[in-house]
């Protein structure tokens, strides 16, 4: 791991390349400062797409990556490489150097792998998106069992500073997949400072979403993108004007 970039600790086949960028290194300024990967949030484009010539560059890819127009939904798609952005919130790929890209800027950005290394995935996993089972949306367009597929869990906002209602709790529990996955969805919140709120642990939610659907090799989800301010940017921390990480997965 660098100041500028963080490459997962994850056992996945050396056929895989990830990476996730942080809020260092590149060229936006002010509250983007300074490697903002999204063009949607009124940063300069010209300086975005500086900064995402760099990511390019950094990983070698020799395909355009999959960039999405993402709405918290459930749908995840075919990354292509003909430069088009696409709305969803999650792409695939078994084509070889097809780059699946994921925006974040607290939200939880999972990537997922075959472990054969000839599958990926790339999920931006909001609370909305993963309480309504994004996670097995995505696991379900390998052609791998889920028993074969490793997920790694990037930088997202930690459980002391991610305070919710009680309508998430309940979206969480509207979706359960089984009683073991109410129970795990349950262990995940936490009272909150006022009545009816809940810290909720976005990667404690994740794992049990995975294990829901068969997947157990998973591994990161030891960040917390709003306590660290030098690496990560953080809407709920700074609001509005802030940039994005992008994190990445592809088929070497």
């Amino acid at each position: 791991m660098t100041d500028s970039w963080i490459t997962p600790n994850w056992p996945a086949p050396q056929s895989i390349g990830a990476v996730v960028t942080t809020r260092v290194g590149g060229v936006s300024t002010g509250s983007f400062a300074s490697n903002n990967l999204a063009l949607h949030v009124g940063d300069n484009s010209q300086t975005v797409e500086k900064n995402r010539s760099a990511l390019a560059q950094y990983c070698d890819w020799q395909k355009t990556p999959q960039w999405l127009e993402q709405i918290h939904g459930v749908k995840v798609l075919k990354a292509q490489d003909d430069g088009l952005v696409r709305t969803a919130d999650g792409s695939f790929s078994r084509d070889k150097s097809q780059p699946c890209v994921v925006l974040t800027a607290d939200c939880l950005p999972v990537l997922l792998c075959s472990k054969t290394g000839n599958e990926v995935a790339a999920v931006h996993a909001g609370w909305r998106s993963l309480a309504r089972g994004i996670v097995p949306r995505a696991v379900s367009k390998f052609s791998a069992p889920p028993t074969d597929v490793m997920a790694w869990l990037g930088p997202a906002i930690g459980p002391e500073h991610f305070e919710v209602g009680v309508d998430v709790l309940e979206a969480f529990f509207k979706h359960a997949q089984s009683d073991a996955h109410t129970d795990a969805i349950a262990e995940a919140m936490r009272p909150g400072s006022k009545a009816m709120h809940f810290y909720a642990d976005l990667y404690a939610l994740a794992r049990a979403s995975l294990h829901a659907c068969g997947v157990t090799q998973i591994y990161g989800g030891d960040f917390c993108t709003y306590a660290d301010r030098e690496r990560f940017y953080s809407y709920r921390r700074d609001g509005n004007h802030t940039g994005r990480m992008a994190t990445a997965i592809w088929i070497k």
